[in-house]
């Protein structure tokens, strides 16, 4: 399968290699580093370095991309034989590797974004003899180490992705964060009750379909990757029932029957979220941590929870979503591995995976690094809960993410059933498996 989607890649990317010229600078004007900065190097010594090291990341967020650079800075300061070119091409990124896989010519360094693995794992060299690959945290060392033991990234950040809420709003309406999915609703129609109609606890975003697809994404975990009912092995071995997955449009359509979800669903941005919340109109919120800030900018003083997605059942207990989030890849193809490698270890220093993880307010990847924001007390108090892989990554085909969520958006408008959700996935996770 892995052979018959190189050809199809290659195909079908064929007119972009043409132009893949472009990828070498950012595309994004908003995401993009000037002239001055598009190469992080900060020699002081004016003799041309020997070696310079090409670097992307699939960064969005202007504070990270900024500190990624001040790390890069003190790094080069240390080794002025090494310059290192960083680009941030923002939503362009993932085309750009394809692009890149395709022609076989990668960057020395990359972000694999959750796909370390499956998607990139033939491009990237076996960092199994770094120093730090004794440091990686219990929840991530499978996700970038096979069975062999090759290790395929350095987890920069790790994601644990879970439910963000009105910390006081909480209190106010005497809401215990919800263990299950049932005392979620519950908790929901207290909240909206209870404010007279102000707020309307969950938000979705026809047009930025993510927000739906989230929905599914962690609720499927939940549902199917359970420890009373696991569906893992019949979803990997294709012999799944898809039928069971009908229980996921159903509630969702029971929310928005209830008038839990915001009515113009449709025509909502994402980037409505935060100044919704802000205002109190919203309650709980299925979005990366990086949210919080969003928010702060608003409102400073409002104090956002973080707790994991509520389980199905009550015998089960809530678990995060997550895995990689920000990671650093070698290319096995490199011409600069050991420089690579260098600068690799330099990132995953403790004082900068902490500087890191203190803007991103995410978990860093390698046990013994202190950080400290305004998350930090929720991951530490739910250190012992599960964190389950994204969902689409494990157990679906590379673009189900797109299916899930557009049949989402369908659903919702009321032009497709439950069952003809569960239908689409069916058939698109075989033809999709077949490519």
């Amino acid at each position: 399968m892995l052979k018959k989607w190189k050809v199809s890649l290659a195909l079908t990317l064929v007119s972009a290699i043409a132009i893949s010229g472009c990828s070498q600078r950012p595309e994004t004007p908003s995401t993009a580093p000037s002239s001055g900065k598009e190469s992080s190097n900060s020699n002081s010594n004016s003799s041309t370095p020997k070696k310079t090291l090409s670097m992307m990341m699939n960064v969005a967020d202007q504070p990270v991309q900024d500190m990624y650079r001040q790390i890069i800075n003190d790094f080069t300061k240390e080794n002025p034989d090494i310059a290192v070119n960083i680009q941030f091409p923002g939503s362009a990124y993932e085309n750009n590797m394809k692009v890149k896989m395709a022609a076989n010519d990668l960057p020395d360094i990359f972000d694999t974004h959750g796909w370390a693995q499956v998607r990139y794992g033939e491009y990237l060299a076996d960092l199994r003899e770094e120093p730090w690959v004794t440091q990686l945290t219990d929840t991530i060392k499978n996700v970038v180490t096979d069975k062999a033991g090759k290790v395929y990234a350095l987890p920069i950040s790790e994601a644990k992705d879970g439910i963000m809420y009105n910390v006081d709003m909480l209190k106010k309406y005497n809401v215990e964060p919800p263990q299950t999915f049932d005392e979620l609703i519950a908790a929901a129609e207290k909240i909206k009750k209870e404010s007279g109609g102000k707020t309307t606890p969950f938000f979705f975003s026809g047009i930025d379909e993510s927000t739906i697809g989230t929905y599914f994404g962690y609720f499927a975990n939940a549902l199917l990757i359970n420890t009373a009912n696991n569906s893992a092995e019949d979803l990997l071995n294709n012999t799944f029932d898809w039928n069971k997955w009908t229980v996921l449009p159903e509630k969702l359509l029971d929310i928005k029957k209830r008038g839990l979800i915001n009515e113009d669903f449709l025509t909502a941005k994402r980037s409505d979220l935060p100044g919704v919340f802000a205002e109190e109109k919203v309650a709980f919120v299925m979005l990366a941590p990086s949210f919080v800030d969003a928010v702060h900018k608003l409102k400073p003083d409002m104090k956002v929870g973080l707790m994991p997605i509520p389980s199905m059942s009550a015998s089960d207990k809530p678990a995060f979503s997550g895995g990689e989030r920000n990671t650093m890849g070698v290319w096995k193809d490199s011409k600069n591995i050991p420089e690579a490698k260098k600068l690799m270890a330099f990132f995953a220093k403790p004082e900068n995976l902490s500087k890191i993880s203190n803007i991103t307010k995410l978990q860093p990847g390698l046990k013994g690094v202190a950080s400290k924001h305004v998350l930090t007390e929720y991951y530490e108090k739910y250190a012992s809960n599960r964190v389950l892989p994204y969902f689409d990554r494990v157990y679906l085909p590379n673009g189900m993410w797109s299916v899930m969520s557009k049949s989402g958006t369908e659903l919702l408008s009321g032009r497709i059933t439950s069952k003809e959700y569960s239908e689409t996935m069916k058939r698109e996770v075989q033809r999709l498996k077949k490519n």
